[in-house]
């Protein structure tokens, strides 16, 4: 194998430009129809609030362009990979390629360097657009499209315990004593964890100690009675420093804020695995675009007319999908515990690395 990766700079100019011409027809036209796929699915309900428009359809898709833009960027990768191995196999040019005297590496050296360049946008992408994205969409869903309450650090999908109780709300505005919470629910269960009560409230305020509910509505399950009531507070434990603390939503944070919010949840004993794991997959995550073109190589090699391109093709596309099905998967176990968040982050990237070299090495080298 020859250690010269870029012997020509033409050739190099050449498979660089053509696959980011790829990459990105491939990208736009899965975001395009990803996008209006979703948008005919969530129109009814983005127009269900009186005075919500075309404005605000405009608005969610903004914030839905980002998000799969993150999400099928490597698949636009792999698919575009293929395209263009294919197409070079095809026209013959890799055969000329490998007349000249190229190795199998020296032939994807271009498609790696490109997609590194591509690791390198994805993860800057993520940290400065995706993870806003998050956190506005999230909050916007949380009020059902309705209006976002004007207040610094919103947070959206609350969810926290009270011993055997628990306290739901769908947004978190403001800080401190000033903290408000709206669509609140407080669950009321026994030692046992059957719930004895529901209540449910239009918001919550800090009352020192307990959150003050307004326009609350009782739910006795025993009795199957449903009751409005006035002046409940509930949740007394929870001071709005634990709920600040307990609200954080990592896909909101980006890398820097999240390795923060770790070294917080670490000081006071608290279980930081799925943390770990997300914090680590925003390194993994960007690079597994550098594994396409190594797994997509099986269709660049090998005849035309012996008939295998296809075959070649398709197992270059399983390779790819494989990787994604056991890096979300070995994501899942690491952020339950199963695996160690660094093995469940990284061991998957690692693993078809091999994979992929080893096919490249025993069936082209």
């Amino acid at each position: 194998m020859q250690l010269d990766f870029f012997p020509s700079r033409t050739l190099t100019l050449y498979m660089a430009k053509t696959f980011v011409v790829r990459i990105l027809a491939v990208l736009v036209m899965l975001v395009i129809v990803l996008l209006a796929l979703d948008l005919l699915s969530a129109t009814g309900d983005i127009l269900t609030p009186e005075g919500n428009g075309q404005a605000e359809i405009i608005r969610y898709a903004s914030l839905r362009i980002p998000q799969l833009t993150s999400r099928f960027l490597p698949y636009s990768v792999l698919l575009a990979t293929l395209i263009t191995l294919v197409t070079l196999n095809q026209n013959s040019e890799v055969v000329a390629m490998k007349a000249a005297g190229l190795s199998a590496h020296q032939v994807l050296a271009p498609m790696l360097l490109t997609a590194a360049v591509v690791a390198v946008f994805s993860f800057a992408f993520n940290e400065r657009v995706v993870t806003r994205a998050n956190s506005a969409l999230k909050a916007w869903e949380a009020v059902d499209y309705g209006q976002v309450p004007a207040a610094s650090g919103t947070r959206s999908n609350i969810y926290l315990t009270d011993g055997t109780n628990i306290l739901t709300a769908a947004t978190l505005s403001r800080s401190g004593d000033q903290t408000t919470l709206t669509g609140v629910t407080w669950y009321e269960r026994g030692p046992s964890g059957i719930i004895r009560e529901q209540i449910t409230a239009t918001g919550a305020t800090y009352a020192g100690p307990g959150w003050l509910l307004e326009n609350p509505v009782r739910f006795d399950v025993g009795g199957a009675e449903t009751e409005a009531v006035s002046g409940v507070v509930v949740g007394e434990t929870l001071t709005p420093e634990q709920i600040d603390f307990q609200s954080l939503d990592p896909d909101a944070q980006s890398f820097w804020e999240l390795s923060e919010t770790i070294d917080a949840y670490d000081a006071v004993g608290r279980r930081t695995s799925e943390m770990r794991a997300n914090w680590w997959h925003r390194l993994s995550g960007p690079l597994s675009a550098l594994l396409m073109p190594l797994l997509g190589s099986v269709a660049a090699f090998g005849l035309a007319r012996s008939g295998q391109l296809f075959v070649r093709a398709v197992i270059g596309m399983a390779l790819g999908f494989a990787y994604f099905v056991v890096d979300n998967a070995a994501l899942a176990m690491g952020s339950f515990g199963g695996y160690p968040p660094f093995l469940a982050a990284w061991a998957p990237f690692f693993l078809f690395l091999l994979v992929g070299e080893t096919v490249l090495v025993r069936t082209e080298e």
